[in-house]
């Protein structure tokens, strides 16, 4: 009873439970029901009802899908199982943690079909632990741009990615600046949860650039500083172009779409300036000008339309752009079509990168293995550590240690989780890897202080608890240097894994030697004394 008031009133003792009670409160483990909403798609029947999603929002805090019509939602099956029932124009009604929604189903483009809610959902979360892409699933790339580029322009580069691939519906969206291993050139880590491989590389390797000329002249470009408004997702302004239905051709079948956009009067002004001086041309029972507006993205033409005559000299705002999509049958170029004008309405929204993007590797991870990943390192990393307590019990015979070996191990791993969610950093593979190497390094320290605290005293060493934790500190903070220099080239130039791997190391060997290994040598004082 003597250690255990003993234990209580140690500050480091103190110091190690005050962490462990903050790393409890960031994780915040929970038994939350229903499935939660990770994005909502802009102009989708969820969007237009007024369901949004807060940016970087804790996973717990994610608003939850607790009903609809009163039919219970636990599950994400639970949530396509109903959503696969509805019909068009109906209207539901969807309780959340936080309101009451009333959203109508609504058609695709120009079909009868019934267009998805525009929830992207998943299982409630338990806690804020954030699982990297290895454990989810998606796709991680490294991005090169093609020319030199300022950092600056990089930092540009990924707000305008970000902005893009928010727009065209993706989640779960990381994108940082990276170094390599030689600093010589910038590199972008993009990883995108719940993306496929093809989705990626249609989005980035596209620079986005675009351009509508008339003549041999611009009149005007992508992004915000051209155009005030792209509709995308309302039917009456965008879809298949019923003017230009879907038909048989000579390679397959063609589908035409069209949107409508509003200009800047800037831009608006400047067609009228470059249509002016054009003279009008019959064509058929319709008057048009002699040049056509033709539409180019990253150099490449897209389509050419004719201008009214009646636009000759006239500052308009709203104009119409169209396109097509091929395929070998209907659906596929259905589907062609509309991924295209998807393409272009999300570069006219955001504007063009300073330069092209250069995949230099990009890798898939289903998110069925990241369950198998989840298992395998909680089962080595149990087995580990009974092994290395086993050992050192056999070698000291001494069953009294076990308690603070278990102890501060475990210790270890759950403060370096919970600053992972205190941070928002995710947990993947390489920080999986990170906290067993944390902890191997533990062990290190735990035994350095083990046989300090055990050895046989000679005349050489003074036999004060506090002699012998200073000379283990000494050893332990020599290694602990040492480490942390070896891990900060890998901190600041690595891409992907490596730099994981490094952060997590040193935040858990931090941890480790200012908390956990400090209060292991009291309790193991505490516990040793008689």
């Amino acid at each position: 009873m003597g250690k255990i008031k003993n234990l209580i009133k140690n500050v480091r003792v103190i110091v190690l439970l005050v962490f462990i009670i903050l790393a409890l409160v960031a994780i915040r483990p929970n038994l939350n029901d229903g499935v939660a909403i990770k994005a909502v798609i802009r102009e989708s029947a969820a969007g237009q009802a007024g369901i949004t999603t807060e940016k970087n929002a804790l996973p717990v805090n994610l608003e939850r899908i607790i009903k609809i019509d009163e039919k219970q939602i636990n599950t994400v099956q639970d949530y396509y199982s109903f959503v696969s029932t509805l019909t068009l124009n109906q209207s539901i009604r969807i309780k959340t943690n936080k309101g009451l929604y009333l959203v109508t189903t609504k058609s695709k483009a120009n079909s009868t079909e019934v267009e998805d809610l525009g929830f992207r959902i998943i299982n409630a979360p338990r806690s804020n632990i954030r699982k990297g892409l290895d454990l989810q699933g998606g796709s991680r790339a490294i991005l090169r741009p093609q020319d030199k580029v300022s950092d600056e322009q990089v930092t540009y580069i990924i707000d305008n990615l970000k902005q893009r691939l928010n727009v065209y519906g993706l989640s779960d969206i990381s994108i940082s600046k990276v170094s390599s291993l030689t600093g010589g050139e910038q590199l972008i880590l993009l990883e995108i949860a719940g993306a496929s491989e093809e989705e990626m590389k249609d989005l980035v390797e596209s620079q986005g650039k675009f351009e509508a000329k008339i003549g041999n002249e611009t009149a005007f470009t992508g992004g915000q500083d051209s155009i005030n408004y792209v509709c995308a997702g309302l039917p009456q302004c965008s879809g298949l172009d019923p003017n230009r239905p879907c038909q048989p051709s000579q390679d397959g079948w063609a589908c035409g779409f069209y949107f409508q956009i509003t200009l800047s009067v800037k831009s608006a002004e400047q067609q009228a300036s470059l249509t002016k001086n054009l003279s009008i041309v019959k064509s058929g029972t319709e008057n048009y000008l002699s040049q056509p507006i033709v539409l180019y993205l990253d150099d490449k033409e897209v389509d050419r339309l004719s201008i009214a005559s009646g636009l000759r000299g006239r500052a308009e705002t709203r104009i119409a752009i169209s396109g097509s999509g091929k395929g070998r049958d209907y659906q596929q170029a259905r589907d062609d079509a509309l991924t295209s004008m998807k393409k272009l309405q999300t570069v006219l929204q955001t504007g063009s990168l300073p330069t092209k993007l250069e995949i230099v590797k990009i890798d898939t991870v289903s998110p069925v293995l990241g369950e198998e990943f989840i298992n395998n390192a909680l089962f080595m990393g149990l087995i580990a550590i009974l092994a290395v307590n086993t050992v050192v019990i056999i070698a000291y015979k001494k069953i009294k240690i076990l308690f603070p070996l278990i102890i501060t191990n475990c210790a270890e791993v759950f403060l370096i989780i919970g600053m992972a969610a205190f941070i928002g950093w995710n947990l993947d593979l390489a920080a999986i890897a990170g906290i067993l190497a944390s902890v191997g390094t533990g062990v290190d320290d735990l035994i350095v202080v083990t046989d300090e605290f055990l050895r046989k005293e000679t005349q050489v060493y003074e036999q004060s608890w506090k002699a012998k934790i200073k000379r283990a500190f000494f050893i332990i903070l020599a290694a602990y240097f040492a480490t942390f220099v070896a891990m900060l080239p890998l901190w600041y130039f690595g891409a992907g894994l490596l730099k994981g791997f490094a952060i997590t190391t040193i935040l858990g060997i931090s941890l480790g030697v200012f908390i956990t290994r400090p209060a292991y040598s009291e309790i193991l004082k505490i516990v040793l004394e008689d």
